[in-house]
C-alpha cells in the first residue's frame, strides 16, 4: 500500500497543505492522476467549497480533483488513480461513507496499490477504529470501525502541553484510556505539521516535530522525523 497521512492541513502562517506540498508531489508523482476527494468531513464548510480548496492546490501539481459528492462514487472509485480524505469532524466523515458504501470500496483499491492521501480525519479513517479521533460525535455512525489500512491508532493534532488551571484530561491521559481498554493496540500521537508516508512495508515518520508512541506497560517514547516504524505495520 502507498499512504500519506498527514496531522494537519494547515500550519501557523502558511497556506493551505503548503508544509507538506512537497511531499504530496513526490508522493503523486510527475505523471498526471484522477483524484478522488472525500469532502465528507465538512460540516460548517460546504463540501463544494472544501472541493474547490483542495482543486486548487492539486491542480497546481498537475492532478485532477473529482470531488466524490458530485459523482456516482461506485464508478469514480473504480476509475481514480488516487484517493484524497480530507479533516474536519471524523464522525460526520465515517457516517457519510458507510452510508455510500464508499469505505470498504475505498479500502480494497488503497489495498490494491491506489495512493491513499489524507489528513486529521482522513488520517483516522486509516485507522482500525477512529476512537482516537478529537472530535466530538455530532453524529452518530453505524460503528466506530474504519478502513483498518495501518494496524495501530492515529491522534492527529497531538500535543502535551497543558492549560494552567485547566482540570481537564490531557491528551495522555486520553489515550491512556484507550490503552486500558485495548491493550493490543498502539497509539501514534502526530503532532503538528508531520505525516506518516508508507510505501509496501516501509513506514517512516516524516516533517514536523515528530510523533508519541504510546503501548500499554511501556513508557512513552517520543520520535523525530526521520524515524523508521515499519515495525508498526506488523
Amino acid at each position: 500500500m502507498r499512504l500519506l497521512l498527514l496531522s494537519n492541513s494547515r500550519n501557523p502562517g502558511r497556506g493551505f497543505l503548503e508544509h507538506a506540498l512537497d511531499e504530496i508531489r513526490d508522493f503523486l508523482g510527475a505523471r498526471p492522476r484522477r483524484l478522488l476527494f472525500f469532502p465528507d468531513a465538512a460540516v460548517r464548510l460546504s463540501r463544494d467549497a472544501y472541493a474547490s480548496r483542495v482543486r486548487r492546490v492539486l491542480r497546481a501539481l498537475g492532478h485532477e480533483v473529482i470531488a466524490a459528492h458530485r459523482v456516482d462514487r461506485g464508478s469514480a472509485i473504480r476509475l481514480a488513480s488516487g484517493f484524497i480524505v480530507g479533516g474536519g469532524n471524523t464522525f460526520r466523515l465515517l457516517q457519510r461513507m458507510q452510508e455510500d458504501g464508499a469505505l470498504d470500496a475505498v479500502a480494497r483499491r488503497v489495498r490494491a496499490g491506489v495512493p491513499y492521501l489524507s489528513w486529521s480525519a482522513g488520517s483516522n479513517l486509516a485507522c482500525p477504529t477512529i476512537r482516537t479521533t478529537n472530535d466530538m460525535p455530532v453524529v452518530e455512525p453505524r460503528s466506530l470501525d474504519a478502513m483498518a489500512l495501518v494496524p495501530f491508532q492515529i491522534n492527529p493534532h497531538y500535543t502535551d502541553r497543558t492549560i494552567r488551571r485547566h482540570g481537564g484530561e490531557t491528551r495522555d491521559e486520553r489515550i491512556a484510556e484507550f490503552l486500558a481498554l485495548n491493550s493490543r493496540v498502539p497509539v501514534l500521537g502526530l503532532r503538528e505539521g508531520s505525516l506518516l508516508r508508507q510505501e509496501g512495508e516501509h513506514l517512516e515518520l516524516r516533517l514536523g516535530s515528530g510523533a508519541r508512541l504510546f503501548r500499554r506497560g511501556r513508557r512513552r517514547v517520543d520520535l523525530r522525523a526521520g524515524a523508521d516504524l515499519s515495525a508498526l505495520l506488523a
